[in-house]
């Protein structure tokens, strides 16, 4: 049986970690360095990165940093933020990241996925989706993906979009709540159920973990595959190890080593 991963996210601006509510990123949460090299002792099964905000500000990803961050792992690292070309994607998995993660550029050239998946492996390309629940004018809601680090809404829903997403090659889906970072309240179960029914790879929770029940509710009722977390890490509300031990408790399949 496939053991689920439990993975802490840095979320880097102008070189320190933040947090904030729903993508405002006013928190300083501490060094990348230091972080990561704290996840890395307690087993973590994997880190992510973001520049959140090289895609708003049309720069690349501080490649240096990645590569210090990458320096003190021994565990899966994928990187996402300002990456806009196959050859981008390229210079990250050479300065140590082992997946690459693609939101915004995805939406502006949906060609890039196959890029990705093409030059680099399927295992390699991460889609990732920034989505908030959007009135629409018979009010409804609808899960809308939003790009520019949450900034700037498009017309395209969350469930379409990760299907064209897997059938271009991505082989992860991380669905990012907008409506649900950094909460605390939960993730949003009901989107992460309709991705998961929707496409048949490893579908990644982010955005609401705040407890323990929260973790587990993703993996059973959500049904992700991994979740993602990011204050209750960073601000040591509980370490990966106590994490991954409630959600064995529970009879989720974690690697405890």
């Amino acid at each position: 049986m496939l053991t689920t991963r439990i993975i802490p996210c840095l979320d880097v601006h102008r070189g320190r970690v933040v947090r904030g509510q729903q993508f405002s990123a006013d928190k300083d949460a501490g060094d990348p360095i230091e972080l990561a090299v704290r996840y890395n002792e307690q087993s973590a099964d994997e880190l992510v990165y973001y520049d959140i905000t090289a895609s708003a500000e049309e720069r690349g990803i501080f490649q240096d940093l990645v590569e210090r961050t990458a320096d003190q792992l021994f565990i899966p690292l994928t990187v996402g933020g300002g990456i806009r070309t196959a050859q981008d994607m390229r210079r990250m998995l050479m300065a140590g990241a082992d997946k690459i993660s693609i939101n915004t550029a995805a939406v502006e050239n949906p060609d890039l996925i196959n890029d990705g998946a093409e030059g680099f492996g399927s295992q390699c390309t991460v889609l990732s989706m920034d989505v908030k629940r959007v009135p629409q004018a018979d009010g409804s809601l609808k899960w809308h993906v939003f790009t520019h680090g949450g900034r700037r809404q498009t017309d395209g829903e969350a469930v379409p979009w990760a299907i064209e997403g897997v059938e271009r090659g991505a082989g992860e889906i991380v669905v990012n709540s907008i409506d649900a970072d950094g909460t605390l309240a939960g993730y949003d179960l009901e989107l992460l159920a309709a991705v998961c029914a929707a496409v048949d790879v490893p579908v990644i929770a982010s955005g609401g973990g705040g407890t323990l029940d929260h973790l587990f509710d993703a993996l059973d009722k959500g049904n992700a595959h991994a979740v993602l977390a990011a204050s209750i890490f960073h601000y040591e509300h509980f370490t990966v190890r106590e994490v991954k031990e409630y959600l064995a408790a529970k009879g989720i399949p974690m690697r405890l080593n």
